[in-house]
């Protein structure tokens, strides 16, 4: 078994002000050498290869299963159909009674002979290759009596029904007074109807398990946002306690949602192991993980904007029609935003849902805020045309002065400097706000921009620090690191609140004996565990100075009216100090630890009291080509509004991948479903298409200085989803601008703008 370590970590930096520089990733020699071990590189002693055979129909059900040619295949160890699975739980309901069932829901597999959705595990072959497995897989053959499916979104619009919540317990609707009667009466409307397509995650690293049993426990080597969710997801379908189950995954290469729960791979690892007694390993392949491992699902949003002559809202409506699985349902939360973006005195969001026959639905960076705002931001681009207003000035003039539905005060609110300085520095008054008028030779110029907001949250935690007779730092949480850099924020955050040097920091992540946080995911990861551990590194100092106070070996005895400061690896109190390092060899010599934790964002005070967000505006500038339409991105500005930054650096990459994501969103992503056989036909990345480095031009990011105090200890509030949330819509917007072209149904590809030209003489 192969154990990664993140090593020392050398800098100039060995005093106070750790937190907010950008110091560089304590792990990033480990992964471009190649020794961080991600969840199918952990080497294991006789560990057997799983390959998933998928349903070659989207409904209906096994009427005949033949594995005999697989099972004598040369290599095989097992051939696991639901004829011989290990016993499971059933599913259970399409709605969970809570939103935290979601996640530690039982998830059988191989458990019926049922068919649900295209590409449904229906076998596990296990063998001593991969390729022996995989092979083996291709010998089984199965009949199916198959089932009339239902794929369709446009088409069964009528059967859309109204959800009991949306993703993570947001109300399905709200409401404030009269939007019919106030969207009549409006001088100026703006009624335009968007839709956005199914895009997929298709992170680096596919999703895979190495599962270890010993004994009636197993360890679960895996690539995990959360491993408190695969830990008790794993423990309900398996039915067996939690504590029995460890999850390890130090390094994940991206999740960005499609790793918050466990899933086939996961489970049939640990069944397999189970049943032979030999550690497995199971992986996705890139196709198999189009149908199972989460999407966000097509939509059709109808947005609705009432307005004064002024530009001044009077009312403001945002309906989301989306698809969900039959099955399991998953409501995105697209509409919620519009909550909190702008103000109107007359109000109304509501989410519907249509049933269709495919896979659930799942979290994918920026729930709700990316095909949401791609929609919403782009009509508030319409209103300021059809007003003749800037469409800065436009946001400007209905920026609110308390959130206008659940009339509490904002924590912090930097919307309208993010558009003010990006306007600055983008040169935003180079703009032509009439359509198609800006030329250099065949290239149609255009500039856009689009507000950003997403939620901050805070997740329950608890981290715990040590330090030993040396001087050594350690901090323990179960949190992981998704390629965000949370190893490097960690380490400054305990570097800074101890006095020592970051390469006296140790920071262990991403096993469930650790203390549970509520991992990466939602913009929370951050801010949640650098708090706990903000929290576990006081108590630590306290734990210490009431030693140094009261022992007699201390040369700090009896220094009780002064507070200590921890500073250049020593304590200083008034005109004493002491070497950390030297003080604990001396009062503690088996070193010392503590324990931090923080509550859920839902259960404190400040976030019953204050609505908490992060901001940002997006700007983008592109050429459209006036005799082919194609669209090329020149370049984007961010500017953010995310309270404190933690590490600049690390903020930085996050917010340009989220531009990135922009991009794809805008100009590419787009899964295409068969209609009639309910299977993603473009499942890979040759045919799935994602901005690469020769459509990322020119990109910078701004943050703007603050220090939100009513959202954590460390003022500190989420960005990683941030970077998405109306990207996608200022890059729609500026092609509007440029070609007089407005394109409704994403992605904006040639084809949709080319007809709508105007013609050019030769």
């Amino acid at each position: 078994m192969t154990e990664t370590t993140i090593p020392e970590h050398r800098s100039s930096e060995t005093d106070t002000g750790l937190v907010g520089q950008p110091i560089a990733r304590v792990d990033g020699s480990l992964k471009v050498t190649g020794h961080a071990t991600y969840a199918y590189e952990h080497a294991m002693n006789g560990a057997a290869y799983g390959y998933i055979l998928g349903a070659a129909i989207a409904k209906g059900r096994i009427v005949e299963i033949d594995s005999a040619n697989a099972e004598q295949a040369p290599g095989v160890l097992h051939v696991m159909t639901y004829r011989n699975a290990p016993a499971q739980p059933v599913f259970g309901p399409a709605v969970t009674p809570t939103v935290p069932e979601v996640f530690t829901r039982a998830r059988p597999m191989l458990n019926s002979n049922r068919v649900r959705f295209h590409d449904e595990p229906v076998a596990l072959v296990v063998a001593e290759t991969f390729e022996a497995a995989r092979a083996a897989a291709g010998l089984i053959r199965v009949r199916y009596e198959e089932e009339r499916g239902a794929f369709d979104l446009s088409a069964r619009l009528a059967d859309a029904y109204t959800p009991r919540r949306t993703n993570a317990g947001f109300e399905t609707d709200s409401a404030i007074g009269d939007f019919e009667g106030a969207f009549a009466a409006a001088p100026v409307k703006v009624d335009a109807t968007y839709r956005t397509p199914y895009e997929h995650h298709n992170p680096m690293e596919p999703h895979a398990t190495l599962a270890v049993w010993s004994g009636d426990e197993v360890t679960i080597y895996t690539s995990a946002q959360t491993l408190a969710n695969f830990q008790a997801g794993l423990a309900s379908t398996l039915g067996i306690p939690r504590d029995r189950i460890r999850i390890v995954s130090p390094f994940i290469g991206g999740g960005f949602g499609s790793k918050l729960i466990v899933h086939a791979d996961g489970v049939l690892a640990a069944l397999a192991a189970r049943v032979l007694r030999r550690p497995v390993k199971v992986a996705l392949t890139r196709q198999q993980m189009f149908a199972n491992a989460g999407y966000r699902a097509e939509m059709v949003q109808q947005v609705r904007l009432g307005a004064d002559r002024d530009g001044r809202l009077t009312s403001i409506g945002h309906d989301a029609w989306s698809a969900t699985s039959g099955f399991e349902e998953f409501c995105e939360q697209t509409a919620v935003f519009t909550r909190s973006l702008y103000a109107a005195p007359i109000r109304l969001t509501r989410h519907r849902l249509v049933p269709v026959d495919l896979n659930r639905g799942e979290w994918m960076r920026s729930p709700g805020e990316a095909p949401g705002m791609l929609a919403f931001e782009c009509a508030m681009d319409e209103l300021a045309e059809t007003l003749g207003l800037d469409p800065i000035e436009l946001r400007i003039r209905n920026e609110p002065n308390e959130d206008p539905e659940r009339g509490v005060p904002f924590s912090s609110r930097n919307l309208v400097a993010c558009m003010q300085e990006g306007a600055r520095r983008f040169g935003w008054e180079r703009r032509n706000p009439t359509p198609g008028r800006i030329r250099e030779g065949r290239k149609l110029i255009g500039y856009g921009m689009a507000a950003a907001i997403r939620p901050n949250y805070i997740g329950a935690g608890t981290a715990r620090v040590a330090i030993d007779a040396t001087g050594r730092v350690t901090a323990r949480l179960d949190m992981t690191d998704i390629g965000t850099g949370t190893y490097t924020i960690l380490s400054q955050i305990a570097a800074e609140s101890l006095g020592v040097p970051i390469a006296a920091v140790k920071v262990e992540l991403g096993d469930s004996r650790f203390p549970r946080t509520a991992g990466s995911g939602g913009s929370w990861g951050a801010a949640s565990a650098g708090s706990a551990l903000h929290h576990a590194c006081n108590a630590l100092k306290e734990r210490i100075m009431e030693a140094a106070r009261s022992s007699d070996r201390s040369p700090l005895r009896g220094a009780n009216d002064v507070a200590p400061t921890f500073v250049g690896g020593e304590i200083r109190v008034g005109d004493r100090s002491v070497g950390l390092a030297d003080f604990i060899g001396r009062i503690a010599p088996d070193g010392m630890e503590a324990t931090g934790t923080v509550a859920a964002a839902r259960d404190t005070e400040s976030y019953r009291a204050y609505s908490q967000h992060s901001y940002g505006a997006h700007f983008a500038e592109v050429a459209v080509d006036s005799d082919t339409g194609e669209i090329r991105m020149r370049r984007m500005l961010s500017v953010i509004g995310a309270g404190r930054i933690l590490n600049p650096k690390t903020a930085r990459s996050q917010i340009l991948g989220g531009m990135t994501w922009g991009i794809g969103a805008a100009l590419m992503e787009k899964t295409v479903l068969d209609p009639r056989y309910g299977h993603f036909v473009n499942h890979d990345l040759a045919e799935y298409h994602v901005p690469v480095n020769g459509d990322v031009a020119d990109m910078e990011v701004v943050f703007l200085e603050e220090y939100d105090d009513k959202a954590n200890p460390l003022g500190a509030k989420g960005l990683g989803e941030l970077g998405v949330c109306g990207a996608g819509a200022a890059i729609a917007n500026a092609v509007y601008n440029a070609s007089a072209v407005r394109v409704r149904e994403f992605p904006i590809t040639l084809d949709k703008v080319l007809p709508g030209l105007p013609v050019t003489a030769i």
